[in-house]
């Protein structure tokens, strides 16, 4: 979590967190460090968690733990960030040689660092070539590397994903462990990796059923709003706040963050009860929620066209969730045959991964036969949907416990109406073609690009997102009023833009 002593109003991708000020301002609680342990163990692992969830604060993490003491005596920590565009662009033997010389870079740069000589490891970037110079690396250093692979995932690319995880299982050994993250949904593992075998899997998303939901979450109050809200005028109980708030973004921290920035702009020092509640839930789903399915949208590659029959599925669960929202023992999620579910595979996973949906059954039995898969549905959306669309105290009360029975959707249900249009078998994130004005400062970007900065990439031939990312630093460096510190501006929201 980032830490209130930068600014409680902070929400900074941990990736683009410049490494001498990420430990300063973020801590991590009792849960946290337990996964933080096990990235730092022997094994292959992979982290898998939504937009914001965490993944990449974990990983960092981990990385810098594994290089301070007492692990740094028997562990050497490289940290590699995969936003790198020719990965998303690339396959088969090209897509391995340029991932092959970015980790051979990155552990070189690491070994300087670490004053680690480096004249004996200068592997060609091949995979057979990379895998033994690291064997023999940490026999020479008598040290087990770990590899550290950040944004290994991107939603509208899959045929990359096959062949990373081809690599990551042939990296992996008794003295290499390959950690990376990934998003929920991601199932192109390709026909070499087998994923109850090859890495041992952490799903980070907060559960609302485990005993530590409330307080991660009030922890996350007192250490980051200590100075800018005072918890005497919340008038809720301070575990009950936290429990309510964090079940109401489905345990996703980044969103979480928002909803308490807004929570406190909103209260402006006076109390903060259920009305303040209300507005900004409906608040998150009008201004955060709705619109990341429009800035996610250009992301997705061939999966672009599936955006609004992805919206369409929301607006139904919502929609059909919240007609048994009055009912005791009812709650806000939603049981759905699974053959559906694997018709509408894609749709799904867009949604979790924009935190619309958390899945948090695979397969439970239905009443009228069948199996189906459980989501719970974000609490500012369905309150937006809801007939009373009030928070009153007996909501509050009842969506703070575990509800006992869901909707059910079944086979040949009102999902059935929801067709998917054909996709393209190749297709460029669009994203990469959108004008630079889109990387402006803005809800999407609060960290964007100024007026003044744009008209120097402009006035340098830069046009789109594509051309920014394509360039080199050397290029961007010679443009008047860009330097190192604006360099890394750019391309962190450049990175922002294209991974989200």
């Amino acid at each position: 979590m980032n830490n209130e002593l930068f600014d409680s109003e902070l929400i900074l991708a941990a990736e683009d967190f410049p490494d001498d000020q990420f430990q300063k301002y973020h801590t991590f609680s009792s849960y946290e460090n337990k996964i933080i342990r096990k990235l730092i163990a022997h094994g292959p692992v992979l982290i898998r968690g939504g937009r914001g969830s965490g993944k990449s604060a974990l990983l960092k993490e981990a990385y810098f733990r594994s290089n301070s003491t007492p692990f740094s005596e028997t562990i050497l920590g490289i940290y590699i960030s995969l936003r790198h565009l020719p990965l998303l662009r690339t396959e088969g033997k090209d897509y391995e040689h340029y991932f092959c010389k970015l980790v051979i870079d990155n552990i070189k740069k690491s070994m300087r660092s670490s004053d680690e000589e480096t004249e004996d490891f200068n592997p060609n970037p091949d995979i057979g070539e990379l895998q033994q110079e690291l064997l023999k690396l940490s026999t020479n250093i008598q040290k087990r590397i770990i590899l550290f692979f950040d944004d290994a995932a991107h939603i509208g690319r899959e045929t990359s994903l096959k062949e990373f995880f081809d690599i990551f299982r042939t990296l992996s050994s008794n003295t290499v462990s390959c950690k990376a993250a990934i998003y929920p949904g991601v199932t192109e593992f390709g026909s070499r990796f087998d994923l109850l075998n090859d890495a041992n899997v952490i799903d980070i998303a907060r559960n609302e059923e485990n005993p530590s939901f409330s307080s991660f979450f009030r922890e996350i109050i007192e250490v980051r709003y200590s100075s800018s809200v005072d918890t005497d005028n919340i008038k809720l109980p301070l575990d009950d706040f936290a429990r309510f708030l964090g079940r109401a973004v489905t345990g996703n921290v980044r969103a979480f963050i928002y909803a308490m920035n807004y929570l406190i702009e909103l209260s402006d020092e006076d109390s903060i009860g259920l009305l303040e509640i209300e507005k900004t839930l409906k608040n998150l789903a009008i201004e955060y929620y709705w619109p990341l399915l429009e800035e996610l949208q250009p992301k997705l590659g061939k999966y672009e066209p599936l955006v609004d029959p992805a919206r369409e599925l929301a607006e139904i669960l919502y929609d059909d969730v919240s007609k048994l929202v009055d009912r005791p023992d009812y709650g806000p999620s939603c049981l759905i045959n699974r053959e559906v579910v694997e018709r509408l595979k894609k749709l799904f996973e867009i949604m979790e991964y924009a935190g619309f949906v958390v899945k948090r059954d695979s397969s439970r039995a239905m009443k009228n036969g069948g199996r189906g898969t459980r989501y719970i549905l974000n609490l500012c959306n369905l309150l937006e949907v809801m007939p009373s669309n009030r928070l009153t105290t007996d909501l509050f009360k009842k969506w703070n416990t575990i509800e006992k029975e869901y909707t059910q959707i079944h086979r040949r249900g009102i999902l059935d109406k929801i067709s998917l249009p054909p996709l393209e078998e190749s297709s460029n994130l669009g994203i990469l073609d959108k004008d630079i004005s889109v990387l402006a400062k803005s809800k999407a970007y609060p960290y964007g690009l100024t007026p003044h900065r744009m008209r120097k990439l402009e006035q340098g031939n830069f046009s789109t997102v594509g051309d920014i990312a394509e360039a080199k630093d050397e290029e961007l460096l010679k443009l008047e009023d860009i330097g190192d510190i604006w360099l890394n501006r750019i391309k962190s929201v450049v990175g922002q833009a294209i991974w989200m």
